[in-house]
């Protein structure tokens, strides 16, 4: 089992930066693949960004590169998703994913709200 705790979210304008961090906890994080999905309301959830087990890999939505960075300090089990230039569209609950592809595990954190208002 791992555990995923997001923290960071809340209220900013269009334009501004959030961080928010995910911790993990119960299993050897660096084992997993971490991601950050969103779901808006009324929309299903989608992907947003994700990073390979060492860091050295990052995956991007269209919607989101060139604006949102996502890294991970394994020493820390913490993954954190630096968001620049944020814009209304961006709002939604943003959940923190582990996973390992190659046993089907995937884990889910409990989400965070970003709202930006504009």
């Amino acid at each position: 089992q791992v555990q995923l705790v997001e923290s960071g979210g809340g209220l900013v304008q269009a334009g501004g930066s959030l961080r928010l961090s995910c911790v993990a906890s119960g299993r050897t994080f660096s084992n997993y693949v971490m991601g950050w999905f969103r779901q808006a309301p009324g929309k299903e959830r989608e992907f947003v960004t994700s990073i390979s087990r060492s860091g050295g890999s990052t995956s991007y939505a269209d919607s989101v590169k060139g604006r949102f960075t996502i890294s991970r300090d394994n020493a820390k089990n913490t993954v954190y998703l630096q968001m620049n230039s944020l814009k209304s569209e961006d709002t939604a609950v943003y959940y923190c994913q582990a996973s390992r592809p190659s046993v089907a595990l995937t884990y889910w954190g409990q989400g965070t709200q970003v709202t930006v208002s504009s």
